[in-house]
């Protein structure tokens, strides 16, 4: 039987402005250049899964009925995504204002539009998913009702709980693999005590917490998973953690196991740091073969 990965979840056109540093508020910074490319955590994710190369992908995503909607589904299907599309003619098509410092950091304002579309009812048949992948950039009920439904029709739940927010119950106990970075897994498990901390808070069975240049970590069937980061010259680290989330479905999907997944996530992550934009910066997957086969990885920017 085929397997394919599902994405459900926002799309977002980005406008992306470069400073020497992400302003503090109140502060103006002035910037040195401006682009406007595809974005959203879900169809960024989409992406990352359909470049991976290793399963059919689909994504149900609201689009308004406007000029920004043309650049984000023009985006996935070039990158071999099949659409699902609620045409929302009241909201706009979603945006995000991204400031971009010299150090790769950024800080992201998002305002979701037709994102809010998304209902329960928008859900397409499940025949031959392995995966859904989920976020939390579409209305938190929505997500809820996807979850409980694909659970029950023994489909594997990936969320990516972000952005950050106390998460109920009722979606957790739906999810099979949680993927957080550590603010996240603070706000989901109440406590800022750590990491380990955190995750005996939190009954979901695979988690796994992405660290940046520290790598990630997963505790997965009793057992703890660490892998270290694949050292690059970061240039933006808009979308690593989205290409992170594709990539890692997608070769599960395949049927790898969690660390040979987790690797395969960790050197796209890696890769999508050295260049500028969200869905720009996803590689394909040749790319990533070429550095999960270098016994030194060194890429320059």
């Amino acid at each position: 039987m085929s397997r394919s990965v599902l994405v459900a979840g926002s799309a977002n056109l980005d406008f992306v402005v470069r400073a020497s540093h992400v302003p503090a508020p109140g502060e103006t910074v002035l910037g040195r250049g401006f682009a406007c490319f595809p974005g959203g955590k879900g169809a960024n994710q989409a992406v990352a899964a359909a470049r991976a190369g290793t399963a059919p992908v689909r994504m149900l995503l609201a689009l308004g009925r406007d000029a920004h909607a043309a650049a984000l589904e023009a985006s996935l299907t070039e990158a071999g995504v099949q659409l699902h599309v609620v045409r929302d003619g009241a909201e706009p098509t979603g945006c995000a204002f991204i400031c971009v410092s010299d150090t790769a950091e950024n800080a992201i304002t998002v305002a979701p539009g037709a994102n809010n579309a998304l209902r329960d009812e928008h859900l397409p048949a499940l025949d031959g998913v392995s995966h859904l992948l989920l976020q939390l950039e579409t209305p938190i009920d929505t997500v809820t009702a996807y979850a409980r439904r694909a659970r029950a029709a023994g489909v594997s739940v990936v969320l990516n709980a972000a952005p950050a927010r106390p998460l109920p119950a009722e979606l957790l106990d739906a999810v099979d693999l949680l993927v957080v970075n550590e603010s996240e897994l603070a706000a989901i498990a109440g406590t800022a005590d750590g990491v380990e901390a955190a995750l005996a808070r939190i009954a979901v069975p695979t988690v796994i917490v992405t660290l940046g240049s520290n790598g990630c970590l997963a505790r997965h069937e009793g057992a703890v998973i660490r892998l270290g980061a694949f050292p690059v010259r970061a240039v933006d680290t808009t979308a690593a953690g989205d290409t992170f989330c594709g990539v890692l479905v997608a070769a599960l999907s395949r049927g790898d196991g969690l660390r040979p997944a987790l690797r395969r996530a960790s050197a796209a992550a890696a890769l999508a740091c050295t260049r500028a934009g969200a869905q720009a910066s996803i590689p394909q997957a040749n790319e990533i073969d070429t550095l999960l086969a270098q016994d030194s990885a060194t890429i320059p920017a």
